[in-house]
């Protein structure tokens, strides 16, 4: 069976003119077979990871996308990089631990919240950005609606949850 069938038949995700130029490396001899298989399954890997993020990136449900790169420190320079770096290290998730984001409106929190949710994702975590209002009605109508076990219960599956707004909208009667 020739590659290129069996390549297609196994529906991987290889870009075909990676796979085509690791193929003329080795048919050059500028690859020995353990390179060539390497670099064939590095390019299967990369494009299965980078799937695997744009999934989650989805899932997420990021308002927009931001990057800790694209944060001006300039604009804020009383943010502490150092406790930024460390949450970064996303160590939090793994200890089971909140981070709380406090600041006045304007100083860039949701940008470093969803900056941090992407590095999550990007991690391998599974991630859900929600807003306050939004989710306060939600579980108002879940619990009217005598489901708010289940709903709390899908709240929990994601690994982090960015919640934004917090403390910007006051809680709906009967909250």
């Amino acid at each position: 069976m020739e590659l290129s069938t069996l390549l297609e038949r196994m529906k991987l995700d290889h870009p075909a003119d990676e796979l085509d130029r690791v193929c003329e490396q080795a048919a050059t001899g500028d690859l020995d077979y353990e390179g060539f298989l390497a670099q064939a399954l590095e390019i299967e890997w990369r494009g299965g990871y980078q799937r695997s993020v744009e999934s989650r990136l989805k899932q997420a449900r990021f308002p927009w996308m931001k990057t800790l790169e694209q944060f001006d420190f300039d604009f804020q320079p009383s943010i502490d990089r150092k406790v930024l770096r460390e949450l970064a290290g996303l160590g939090l998730i793994e200890r089971a631990h909140n981070a709380v984001l406090l600041r006045p409106p304007g100083v860039g929190k949701t940008h470093l919240a969803i900056a941090l949710g992407v590095k999550a994702v990007e991690a391998g975590y599974s991630v859900l950005f929600l807003t306050f209002e939004p989710l306060v009605t939600r579980l108002v109508r879940a619990r009217y609606e005598y489901r708010l076990e289940r709903t709390l219960q899908q709240l929990t599956y994601p690994k982090l949850v960015v919640l934004d707004e917090l403390g910007y909208v006051p809680l709906p009667e009967g909250a």
